[in-house]
């Protein structure tokens, strides 16, 4: 927390964007994790949606919606493009996406080799690996993807030490080499990103003499965590600081919540405040095993935008916070979404110590007062409701 202040500050007077979202905001004030929750959170529809305004005005503005600090030329010699679109900048720091340490963590070394599948166009995940590597002291093949036959051609050939892209796509490589009768019996390590990778996966690439690890990476933000060989959880890196939160909300939820992950960034070229990544996670308590003593996430746990269509109705998250605000006597609610298409039955369980009949009343007239739809009240036990970070759950039957 100690370098927080002086990021908000940077922010506030490089970043066109944020000075005007943290406009008001005393930045010396913002050194505590209770200071920080105060500060509104940015999205990254919000992000898209600046930077989209400012295309639409003609050439000559800045395509990274006033996040970015730095402008075309020395400061910034590559850029890149995410679905969207949206355009994120790559500073000149020597390992600007900080993928050195989760690299490091993987088992690879300065020296080897390292063959990278991620994609070199577009979108930075091949240069995020790639300068972590060189960081680190390592060789990098660009394999990129595609050309299955040639990526197997190549491992054989070059010797690799290891490799670093989705886990699906080295399957299809080691599985095309074995169709092939090449054996690649120098990929021992892989650092994988992009996708799951769940048990299953793991004992494969185990089975066939690969000792695989998986990083929690964005086009925004680089690296946020990273797994060791303790193979518990995922260590938060030190380039960031990550709170839990309500999906829907920015307020932070109890130690151990499933909620939305919302990250600040300390990187000077994009100083991004409270960026909610949309993906779900939850903080693991205690230490890492391995010694490393930053805290730990779970991992990626799904989605955190939950917005679902009821009766021809948009409804989000953000409108049960709202309805859960408005009583003390509840502590949780989550809206479930029940029965066929065109018949929806919406119900909102909520915990509270205070079940009553007036009660349930009360929270059924601002379920309508706030959604514009009427929905039935289930009052339950405080903590029965599962911890996995939805406020809504869409349960109806499309058969």
């Amino acid at each position: 927390m100690v370098a927080l202040p002086a990021q908000v500050a940077y922010a506030q007077g490089k970043s066109v964007a944020f000075a005007q979202i943290l406009q008001g905001i005393d930045a010396a004030g913002v050194n505590s994790r209770e200071a920080l929750a105060r500060l509104p959170v940015t999205r990254k529809h919000e992000l898209q949606e600046r930077q989209q305004a400012v295309r639409e005005q003609g050439a000559g503005g800045d395509v990274f919606g006033g996040f970015s600090t730095a402008g075309y030329g020395v400061s910034m010699p590559r850029l890149f493009a995410s679905p969207g679109p949206i355009y994120e900048p790559e500073g000149t720091a020597r390992d600007y996406w900080r993928m050195a340490r989760a690299i490091f963590a993987a088992g690879f070394r300065a020296g080897d080799l390292i063959h990278n599948s991620f994609s070199y166009h577009f979108v930075p995940a091949g240069s995020m690996m790639e300068t972590g590597a060189h960081a680190l002291g390592c060789s990098v093949f660009p394999g990129g993807t595609g050309q299955t036959e040639q990526q197997v051609q190549a491992m054989r050939d070059l010797q690799p030490a290891g490799y670093i892209g989705t886990p699906s796509f080295l399957k299809i490589i080691v599985e095309k080499a074995t169709e092939m009768g090449v054996p690649l019996p120098s990929v021992k390590k892989a650092m994988f990103g992009g996708e799951a990778y769940p048990p299953s996966l793991r004992d494969w690439f185990t089975g066939h003499g690969i000792d695989g690890y998986q990083c929690y990476a964005t086009a925004d933000l680089g690296l946020i965590a990273y797994e060791t060989a303790a193979r518990e959880g995922l260590v938060l890196d030190e380039g960031v600081i990550v709170e839990i939160v309500r999906p829907g909300t920015g307020d932070p939820v109890a130690a151990g919540e499933v909620g939305e992950l919302v990250v600040t960034s300390l990187n000077p070229t994009y100083p991004l405040i409270r960026f909610g990544t949309g993906d779900l996670s939850a903080v693991l308590p205690g230490q890492c095993p391995t010694g490393r003593t930053n805290a730990r996430i779970k991992g990626w746990m799904g989605r955190a935008d939950q917005t679902t269509k009821i009766r021809g109705m948009f409804v989000h998250a953000k409108q049960v916070d709202a309805i859960v605000k408005r009583f003390t006597e509840v502590a949780r609610a989550r809206l479930v979404v029940t029965g066929e298409m065109a018949n929806d039955i919406m119900t909102l369980q909520v915990e509270t110590h205070s079940a009553s009949d007036a009660l349930a009343s009360r929270i059924g007239d601002a379920i309508r007062d706030v959604t514009k739809l009427r929905g039935q009240v289930e009052m339950v036990t405080p903590g029965s409701l599962p911890n996995d970070g939805k406020v809504i759950e869409d349960a109806r039957s499309y058969k």
